[in-house]
C-alpha cells in the first residue's frame, strides 16, 4: 500500500478507535435509558399512570396483579403501578435536591479552606471534623426534629449530612490546583482572588466533586427512604417508595407485591444511577493516571 493510504488508513482507524471508546458501554446506555424514564415518570406520571395515586377502594384491596390492576392494589385498595410511578416524583426530586445542597455547601466551605487557608482552614477543617463524627442518622434525626416531618425537611436532613464529605473532596482538589502554574501565573499577573476562584479555581477542581454528585444520588435515594421507612420522612398518603415500604411490612403474609415492587423500584433507580456515575469516574481515573 502506498505510504499516503497508509497514512489515511492508519488516521481513519485512530477516529475510529476513539470514537468506539468515547461512546459508553451498552451497560451505561441501559442504565442512562432506565434513569432517563424514571426522570421522565418524576416529571409527567400521567403519561405512564392514568390512576389517582391517592383514590381508595376499599372493596379491592390486596388484588393480586391483573390487567386492570398490573402491580395489584394495596391495603386500601390504591393502584399500586400508579404510586410507584407518581413516587418516582418523590425519590429523585429527593435524590437530585439533596445532592444540590451538599454540594453547594460543600464547594463553599471546600474552597474557602482551600484557597483561605491560615486560620479559616482550620477553623472549617475541625468543624467538618466535628460533623463527621456524628451519624448521618443523628444529623437527619435532629434535622427532621427541628424543621417538622415532610418531603423538604427529609431533603434538606439528607443533603445537611452531604456537606462534610462533599467538602473535604472540593478542599483537596481546591490545595491541588492552588499551587499549580497557572494560578500561581494569574497571582503573578495581580489577578484578584474573587477572580482566581471563579474563573479558574472552581471550574478545574469541580471533576471529581461532580462525579461523586452522580454517585450521591444514589445514596441519597437509599438513605431517604430508609427514613420514611421509619416514619421519618413523607406522611400518608403520599405515594413515597419508602413510606410504601414501611406500610406494607405488616402484610407481606397476605399480600407480599405490595412490598416487592417498591424494593424493586429502589434498588433498579439506584443500581442505574450508579452504573452511571461509575463510567465518568473511570474515565476520569483513567485520564488522570495518564497525565
Amino acid at each position: 500500500m502506498p505510504p499516503d493510504r497508509a497514512g489515511r488508513a492508519t488516521r481513519r482507524a485512530d477516529r475510529t478507535g476513539r470514537a468506539t471508546r468515547a461512546l459508553p458501554p451498552a451497560g451505561v446506555l441501559l442504565a442512562l435509558a432506565i434513569f432517563a424514564l424514571l426522570v421522565l415518570a418524576a416529571i409527567a406520571p400521567t403519561l405512564f399512570a392514568a390512576q389517582d395515586p391517592i383514590a381508595s377502594d376499599p372493596r379491592n384491596s390486596f388484588a393480586s396483579p391483573s390487567l386492570e390492576h398490573w402491580l395489584g392494589t394495596d391495603q386500601l385498595g390504591r393502584d399500586l403501578f400508579s404510586r410507584l410511578i407518581h413516587g418516582a416524583r418523590y425519590s429523585i426530586l429527593l435524590g437530585l435536591g439533596a445532592t444540590l445542597i451538599g454540594l453547594v455547601g460543600g464547594v463553599l466551605l471546600g474552597v474557602l479552606a482551600g484557597y483561605a487557608r491560615g486560620v479559616w482552614d482550620r477553623a472549617i477543617t475541625r468543624f467538618l471534623d466535628v460533623l463527621l463524627a456524628f451519624p448521618d442518622v443523628l444529623v437527619a434525626l435532629v434535622t427532621i426534629t427541628v424543621l417538622g416531618p415532610g418531603e423538604w425537611s427529609l431533603i434538606w436532613a439528607v443533603g445537611l449530612g452531604r456537606i462534610p464529605g462533599s467538602a473535604r473532596l472540593v478542599r483537596g482538589e481546591v490545595l491541588r490546583i492552588r499551587e499549580s502554574g497557572f494560578v500561581r501565573s494569574g497571582v503573578g499577573l495581580g489577578l484578584g482572588p474573587a477572580r482566581l476562584i471563579l474563573r479558574h479555581v472552581v471550574p478545574n477542581s469541580l471533576g471529581p466533586v461532580l462525579v461523586n454528585a452522580v454517585l450521591g444520588v444514589g445514596v441519597c435515594i437509599i438513605f431517604g427512604a430508609s427514613l420514611s421507612f421509619l416514619g421519618l420522612g413523607a406522611v400518608p398518603p403520599t405515594p413515597e417508595w419508602g413510606l410504601m415500604l414501611s406500610e406494607a411490612r405488616q402484610y407481606l403474609s397476605i399480600a407480599p407485591w405490595t412490598a416487592i415492587w417498591p424494593g424493586i423500584f429502589i434498588t433498579v433507580t439506584v443500581i442505574s444511577i450508579t452504573v452511571v456515575g461509575r463510567w465518568p469516574q473511570q474515565r476520569f481515573i483513567a485520564k488522570r493516571s495518564s497525565l
